[in-house]
């Protein structure tokens, strides 16, 4: 699960303040609250020009944003899943939609390096959540613990949930996945990993270059070896045994998997320089496999890929 610690906001990370008072455009969904005004959808795009409707919303309801492009394979399995489990919360969250190619100032200001990537806001306040297309049950704990931490900051508010005669007409269906690649999403809301890697690798047989099939075989790898650890004993263990490669190997993944990538990077690298160097292979490959879950040219892979590359050589 997702390391998601109460009050984790990125104050200082992102910068929101050119965007709080940006007038909004005459199409945006209203960010309600005034009288007579109509309420919000539970999912909706939001715009450069309208993000400002989004965090004043958030001063009632949590509003989780989903950042996504349409070349983006992974979005297109996480966005469903998003979209899903935010209805079935029945009004307590909204879920607001961000085209990063179309809103370059939004992407500018979270720092969308790697998407998908899911983050919050409560009370004006960005939270980080996840990146990467995740399992539904892990969208269900992540937005759990999200709901506290917004009611342990006063937004306990709800939007309206629209009527079957209210509720929009379905939009055109999205492009149907690769089978293989079905298959894997099918098999990672299972929470399946073995099935999904299996289905990832067979891709990967079928055509060597699909990135799309690449990264999420990285993904599922790694979802599966933090499938039911215990993330405090987890990081007890790697404190008590710091030359432990398994234990320093492990709270690595919490950490990528919980969006603190920097963190991880930086106690493998540790570790790699530390050790002998018949013992550092199993923390090389961890790195090269990590840096393929957050994509090649996100600039914290290029700086760890770049201190990794001093130390060998």
């Amino acid at each position: 699960m997702s390391d998601v610690a109460p009050g984790a906001v990125l104050r200082g990370a992102v910068d929101l303040s050119t965007l709080k008072n940006r007038p909004a455009a005459p199409a945006s969904p209203p960010a309600g609250g005034a009288p007579g005004a109509p309420a919000p959808a539970l999912v909706f795009d939001v715009t450069d020009a309208t993000f400002g409707e989004v965090l004043e919303l958030s001063q009632r309801v949590p509003v989780v944003v989903d950042l996504w492009a349409e070349w983006c394979g992974p979005c297109k399995q996480l966005s469903p899943v998003l979209e899903k489990v935010v209805v079935e919360h029945g009004g307590r969250l909204v879920l607001a939609k961000v085209d990063v190619d179309a809103n370059p100032q939004l992407s500018q200001a979270f720092r969308a390096q790697s998407i998908p990537m899911v983050v919050a806001l409560v009370a004006g306040q960005p939270v980080p959540l996840f990146t990467g297309a995740v399992p539904e049950e892990q969208v269900r704990q992540v937005f759990a613990q999200l709901l506290q931490l917004a009611a342990q900051n006063g937004v306990t508010g709800t939007v309206p949930v629209p009527s079957d005669g209210d509720a929009p007409a379905d939009e055109a269906a999205a492009p149907a996945l690769p089978p293989l690649h079905q298959e894997a999403f099918d098999a990672i809301e299972a929470g399946d990993y073995t099935r999904a890697a299996d289905a990832y690798e067979r891709a990967l047989k079928e055509n060597p270059r699909d990135a799309e099939a690449s990264a999420g075989l990285a993904q599922v790898r790694l979802l599966h070896r933090i499938q039911g650890v215990d993330l405090h004993a987890a990081r007890a263990a790697a404190a008590e045994a710091p030359d432990d490669v398994d234990a320093q190997l492990l709270v690595a993944d919490l950490d990528v998997a919980g969006g603190h990538v920097d963190d991880a990077f930086d106690r493998l690298l540790d570790l790699f320089a530390a050790l002998p160097s018949d013992r550092r292979a199993p923390v090389q490959e961890r790195l090269v496999e990590l840096f393929g879950v957050i994509g090649a040219t996100d600039a914290r892979v290029v700086r760890a890929r770049g201190r990794l590359s001093s130390l060998l050589f």
